[in-house]
């Protein structure tokens, strides 16, 4: 919604990159969305640097949750991908604890959803596109190519199915990239609607209280879904590049 002067509810403005550290040269700047994608790998690496240099037998709380994290995204990789998932554990890890930070930070205030860029959410997704035809190719050279000629289809259908199998392969850059993007600004819209409510609502006074508690209401449990709507997306990005490796190890 566009605000009109003061008093309107400009729900877009909080997707606006703007210079953190000012101007640097004719073009260079470090935005907002900079800032967050450094602290978010930064935060990565913490997790299991500083919760694993314990190495205690009965581990503390952040020892037991570098533990976990470890153990789930270890486990997700060897059901999705196979045995040979192991040796992708750290780009899953990375990619899953880079997109779930990024996430979780852009729903507290003063902070920038990097995710909610689909500049940021396409160069990730075309990175794993990549990744998983360079693997697929690496491990079945030109066979890989047959993954776009399905079995027992008819000569006469075969063009159009390759042509469909073709598109369906590429779509996968769309389909990772806007899920996430989607997903995190409807998300972070919503909230500044509301919340744009309350203020509105709350500085008229009067029988547009209730109303403004009730918008208030509406917020918090948006703000609490809004955390599951995070993490869930880290999630469904990380275990569909785990299902796409595992058909770049796997040929069908």
């Amino acid at each position: 919604m566009a605000a009109e002067g003061h008093s309107g509810i400009d729900a877009l403005s909080q997707f606006k990159l703007a210079p953190v550290f000012g101007q640097l040269g004719d073009t260079l700047h470090i935005s907002q969305a900079n800032v967050m994608m450094a602290v978010a790998s930064a935060l990565t690496l913490l997790l299991m640097w500083v919760g694993m240099s314990p190495r205690a037998m009965i581990p503390g709380r952040l020892q037991s949750a570098a533990e976990m994290a470890y153990e789930t995204v270890m486990t997700l990789c060897v059901e999705q991908i196979g045995h040979e998932g192991k040796k992708f554990f750290p780009f899953v890890f990375t990619l899953f604890f880079f997109i779930l930070f990024g996430n979780l930070m852009g729903v507290f205030p003063l902070f920038f959803t990097f995710t909610s860029h689909i500049a940021v959410t396409l160069g990730l997704s075309l990175f794993v596109f990549l990744l998983v035809t360079f693997v697929a190719i690496k491990e079945h050279g030109l066979h890989f190519f047959s993954y776009f000629v399905p079995k027992g289809v008819p000569v006469v259908l075969l063009p159009l199915m390759v042509v469909i199998e073709v598109i369906s392969y590429l779509s996968r850059i769309i389909s990772l990239s806007v899920r996430l993007f989607a997903n995190m600004m409807a998300g972070h819209v919503m909230l500044e609607v509301f919340a744009g409510f309350v203020v509105m609502l709350g500085t008229a006074g009067g029988i547009f209280l209730l109303p403004a508690a009730l918008s208030l209401s509406v917020n918090v449990v948006l703000i609490g879904f809004e955390l599951l709507v995070a993490s869930l997306q880290a999630y469904v990005f990380a275990i569909l590049t785990c299902i796409y490796l595992h058909d770049a190890v796997h040929l069908h």
